[in-house]
């Protein structure tokens, strides 16, 4: 029974982790209508950043955060403006390409740089466990939950407190009646889609001082992030919460109960009941968009 508690206890805190990945995905779909593939590139890009300024600069992993969090932002706007944005015509289809493209070349930019060796992030708090009733959770879990809570919280008011967040609100409902209001709608795009790329830095942090990772790590992170949005209703960041905890909770219990290798296959059994039976997903709903 407690390898079972331990296993929903465990799945909680790395749900946490990948509800933060999954929120720029889904949050660049709900406000751009674009399928960002290279979201897991994005990530373990920004677990790399993480792993040259820990390594190199003697940079503590979560300080480092004030360093990698704008460079993402920063480069997830010039992408926006480069590679979306000249897309006029079958956004959704088209993006899925380029982005498919970007993460490839991203892919191949890390090898280059940092080889294929197997890479995880270290710091004194990444060996260390503390009791929790009957058993032990690491550290670093514990942290990398903090860190997805405190800025998953930091997007909720970004978008629910902010003039730029009814703005982004207002453009993923009904982009046409955006643009008739003066909603510079571009521009929301391009921050959008910065604070989107921003959140892999983070996410890129927390997952590479739990999970080792290489360059093409990102094919099964990026695959899971997108079971998580279509779990949870594409562009719904309420539901990429629950989803994310959700899935990884019955992955862990069932890797502690059955198998290791059935646990991702479950994963995946879900993800088609779930379009089988509620293809809109948990949380979305049907609409049609205005572009």
């Amino acid at each position: 029974m407690s390898l079972v508690l331990q296993g929903i206890v465990t799945g909680i805190l790395t749900g946490g982790v990948y509800a933060l990945m999954a929120a720029g995905l889904t949050l660049i779909f709900g406000v751009m209508d674009i399928i960002n593939i290279a979201q897991g590139a994005f990530v373990i890009l920004g677990a790399y950043l993480s792993y040259w300024l820990s390594v190199h600069l003697h940079i503590d992993l979560f300080l480092g955060l004030f360093i990698t969090i704008p460079v993402m932002f920063v480069l997830g706007v010039i992408l926006e403006w480069l590679l979306i944005r000249p897309l006029k015509r079958d956004r959704t289809q088209l993006s899925i390409l380029v982005t498919y493209a970007l993460a490839i070349i991203i892919e191949g930019l890390l090898y280059f740089f940092f080889s294929a060796d197997n890479v995880k992030l270290f710091a004194w708090y990444t060996t260390q466990s503390i009791p929790v009733g009957p058993f032990y959770l690491p550290l670093i879990y514990l942290l990398a939950f903090a860190l997805s809570v405190v800025l998953l919280a930091a997007l909720y008011v970004l978008l629910y407190r902010t003039k730029f967040g009814r703005s982004v609100r207002a453009t993923t409902q009904n982009r046409a009646a955006a643009l008739l209001i003066g909603i510079d709608v571009e521009r929301v795009a391009a921050l959008t889609f910065g604070v989107g790329v921003a959140l892999t830095a983070a996410g890129g942090m927390a997952y590479g001082a739990t999970t080792p990772f290489t360059p093409n790590s990102h094919y099964d992170l990026i695959s899971r992030l997108l079971v998580i949005i279509i779990f949870a209703g594409m562009g719904s960041l309420g539901g990429a919460l629950i989803a994310s905890v959700g899935m990884l909770v019955i992955e862990n219990v069932t890797s502690l109960l059955w198998s290791p290798v059935w646990a991702s296959t479950v994963f995946y059994v879900l993800l088609v009941i779930i379009l089988l039976v509620r293809p809109q997903g948990l949380f979305g709903k049907f609409a049609t968009r205005n572009q």
